[in-house]
């Protein structure tokens, strides 16, 4: 289909897609074309990555705009969500407003209601939904991408009820699906009241295979010679042979090397895969590329002083590189781009990276098909669509001109079973996850609180709207499940009910807009209480409340200590009250761990805000220990511990570092307000405690570090200097300033303008030289940079 023909869209985009490059459709997006795409129809399409499904949301949206409407783009992951604006921003030209959300979840958005195209992650569409956003009830094209995800455990019940919610909100809202190829395509198309396209057709041709001995053996039963030297590792001797020249019999080349991504089971094997990639790979680089990986290699050392940073940057500066979940953001970021822009030529990843972030390369090899698995016990092979979704990466449209994707044999039986497992298998049908209980607790207190249901009718009635009533042949689960979780909300008092009547309590209604699982607020509301009861006391008695929760009515009723002083609680306690619910992924115990931190519970016992459960309780203490230990870290953090130290002390990575912060500052901004809709007093603590954790600071730095461009390095140079707050900030000597800055003038400048300074220039200013400051010769990371950490990926 010529783009000259597309009907529907906007009068600019064809020669807009012209200027691109892009005179014709590929096939599936012609077919979605013709399934009504730009005339407002629905759509699910299963095609393979590099296939141009991205084409075919901007058609779906772009002519939704035209028609005078909102649209809205979903992203399982918040990087994704900024490198998705990032493309969209093109439009802009033409007088399109593209806006981006991700954080925040108590914000109903309002800012975005005059923007043409929204894009958010499902986790903060569902918080707008809770929050009752004006604008989404105008929405008249949804896009999900990666929609296979309804099969994740941890997202995909939010994705689920989240299109459920939207489609019940605005009935003629058109939606679009997009997915990798999957096993039940016309499933999920039944389910949205959708047409179908379902294709394998790629621009650029993919070869699956498996390596073995001395060969790449292929899906189509051919055979490449792909030896493997001396002592080198087969994965080596592919990226070896794909980064080498194709010549002809001149000697002149046809066809320039390529790079290569190998996907393997965890962090660990990534960074020491990469280290070894890189005696590989330097032997093929350009000096020129070996200058420019040297500058890329210093912004890395910039990110944090890690040892995970100097580990990485070595790697680059090989023209190889390791991406997981534990980098810092500026990490991921830069080898991404150093990557799309072939500057490094290997990466070595955990799946994340398969999860639709666009680096795609003329190799892909599956090096570990097993990963360990903490229900199952021990290692598991990896799901076909998993795998599926590594090898689409091969093959740059435009760069290669081929894809080939391996998974490695280490005998001739496993070249037999990797064909019969992955290669020639279809991915598996994709399966609802939102009749596990801890996803329902979640959802159906949402439902109830935003007015979608008002009685256990009337729940299970929009529950019948989603992918799992679809699906389910197992009569009467649902219904059990539901009654099950409406027992609990109602017993911890988020829920009321007469009859068959249900209303969200005002607590319920709180929980459900902070966004909390309203097991996490059980949590906190209990160990608030059982401060307030026992404050001052040695008392280690239970709560009353059933299964150790003290209820919400039992809350609001029962006697106040009334001498409670706030001061009392400490910020380990609160640290460790948030660190051990449902919703903050706990640090691992490790070999050697049980003992330290046992003690360590024992001597600070007394700081916890809640009774610590017995030794003889295996589940439970031992929760109660990786609390602990989570807790720790984030005191660390708090007391100005440098990363280099936390991330060695507790075996983590720096992006493991924001990740537990970030999600420590939410549930402790959640607390704060659960603190004073129950009448507690403890409110102020709990925010001196959350603005240590977000600054990284002891509490006399909260208000430097609170400054734009200081941080925690700079605020305690600062207050080491003289300067103990933002108000002397302001009226400080430049040249006292300059010195504790390390005489960087343009970070002063910038400094003093934050604060309010009368004149921030530096012109002419000299360091004062009885300032002191310590020359520890590391580099100073940007400490103002959010980082995107996704929670729980390895």
């Amino acid at each position: 289909m010529d783009v000259a023909d597309l009907p529907g869209v906007p009068d600019w985009l064809p020669d807009h897609l012209r200027a691109d490059g892009i005179e014709e459709l590929y096939p599936p997006q012609a077919e979605a074309v013709e399934a009504g795409v730009t005339r407002g129809e629905n759509l699910v399409a299963a095609i393979p990555t590099a296939s141009g499904k991205t084409l075919v949301a901007e058609l779906a949206m772009l002519s939704s705009v035209a028609r005078g409407g909102t649209a809205l783009y979903i992203v399982p992951l918040r990087a994704l969500a900024s490198e998705k604006r990032a493309e969209f921003e093109q439009f802009e030209e033409y007088g399109l407003d593209v806006g981006v959300s991700t954080g925040n979840y108590e914000s109903d958005g309002g800012w975005l209601a005059d923007k043409d195209i929204v894009v958010a992650t499902s986790e903060k569409v569902d918080s707008l939904v809770r929050n009752d956003a004006p604008w989404i009830a105008d929405l008249t094209c949804v896009v999900s991408d990666e929609v296979h995800l309804v099969d994740d455990g941890n997202r995909g019940p939010t994705l689920e009820v989240t299109l459920a919610k939207l489609r019940r909100l605005n009935p003629d809202l058109q939606t679009v699906a997009l997915s990798a190829t999957i096993g039940n395509a016309d499933e999920l198309a039944g389910w949205l009241d959708a047409e179908l396209v379902d294709s394998d057709w790629r621009p650029i041709d993919l070869q699956k295979g498996v390596h073995y001995g001395q060969a790449l053996h292929l899906e189509d039963g051919s055979q490449q010679r792909l030896a493997v030297q001396n002592n080198e590792k087969p994965t080596a001797a592919i990226v070896r042979d794909t980064l080498t020249d194709d010549t002809d019999e001149d000697g002149d080349v046809v066809e320039e090397g390529g790079s290569t991504l190998v996907f393997v089971n965890s962090r660990r094997n990534a960074e020491s895969a990469a280290g070894r990639l890189g005696s590989t790979v330097r032997p093929h680089l350009s000096d020129e590329e070996r200058d420019q990986l040297a500058d890329v290699a210093a912004e890395i050392r910039d990110v944090s002083d890690t040892e995970t940073s100097d580990d990485l940057a070595d790697a680059v500066a090989d023209g190889a590189a390791f991406h997981h979940a534990g980098l810092a953001r500026g990490h991921r970021e830069l080898v991404e781009d150093a990557f799309r822009d072939r500057l490094v030529k290997v990466v070595c990843a955990t799946p994340t990276l398969a999860a639709g972030v666009n680096t795609p390369s003329r190799r892909v090899v599956v090096r570990d098909w097993r990963r360990y698995d903490g229900e199952a016990g021990g290692m598991q092979p990896l799901s076909v669509l998993e795998v599926h979704q590594m090898m689409g990466r091969a093959g740059r449209p435009g760069l290669d001109p081929y894809g080939e994707a391996a998974l490695i044999a280490n005998s001739h039986d496993e070249l037999d079973e990797l064909f019969e497992r992955y290669v020639w298998a279809d991915p598996e049908p994709v399966r609802s996850k939102l009749a596990a209980e801890p996803a329902l607790r979640t959802h159906i207190l949402a439902t109830v609180a935003s007015g979608f249901a008002r009685s256990r009718g009337g729940l299970l009635e929009f529950l019948e709207q989603t992918l799992y009533a679809s699906q389910t042949t197992e009569s009467g689960r649902l219904e059990r499940v539901v009654d099950d979780v409406l027992t609990y909300l109602e017993r911890n008092g988020f829920v009321e009910r007469d009859g068959d009547e249900l209303d969200a309590t005002s607590l319920g209604h709180t929980v459900s807009r902070l966004y909390l699982d309203p097991m996490s607020a059980a949590e906190i509301v209990d160990g608030l209480e059982h401060w307030e009861r026992h404050a001052g006391t040695d008392d280690t008695a239970e709560p009353s409340g059933e299964g150790g929760f003290t209820t919400a009515s039992e809350l609001a009723d029962g006697e106040r200590a009334g001498d409670t002083d706030p001061d009392d609680i400490s910020a380990l306690g609160l640290f460790h009250l948030v660190s051990r619910t449902p919703d903050m992924y706990e640090l691992y115990l490790r070999s050697g761990d049980r003992e330290e931190y046992e003690m360590a519970v024992y001597e600070r016992e007394g700081e916890l805000l809640g009774s610590t459960p017995s030794e003889f309780e295996d589940d439970r203490f031992e929760d109660w220990l990786a609390a602990f230990k989570t807790a720790r870290l984030l005191e660390d953090w708090a007391s100005e511990v440098d990363e280099e130290t936390i991330t060695e002390r507790y075996g983590v990575g720096p992006g493991d570092i924001r990740g537990k912060v970030e999600t420590a500052q939410w549930l402790l901004g959640a607390a704060e307000s659960l603190a004073s809709e129950v009448g507690l007093d403890a409110a102020p603590a709990i925010s001196e405690a959350r603005r240590r954790v977000e600054h990284g600071v002891g509490e006399e730095l909260i208000d430097l570090a609170g400054v734009r461009g200081v941080g925690r390095k700079r605020a305690r140079r600062l207050y080491d200097a003289g300067i103990t707050d933002r108000a002397q900030l302001r009226d400080a000597p430049k040249p006292t300033v300059l010195a504790a800055l390390r005489g960087r003038r343009k970070t002063a400048e910038n400094v003093l303008e934050s604060a309010g300074h009368r004149d921030p220039s530096m012109d002419g200013v000299d360091p004062d030289p009885d300032v002191a400051v310590d020359e520890d010769g590391a580099s100073e990371p940007d400490e103002t940079a959010e980082d995107q950490s996704s929670l729980g990926d390895f």
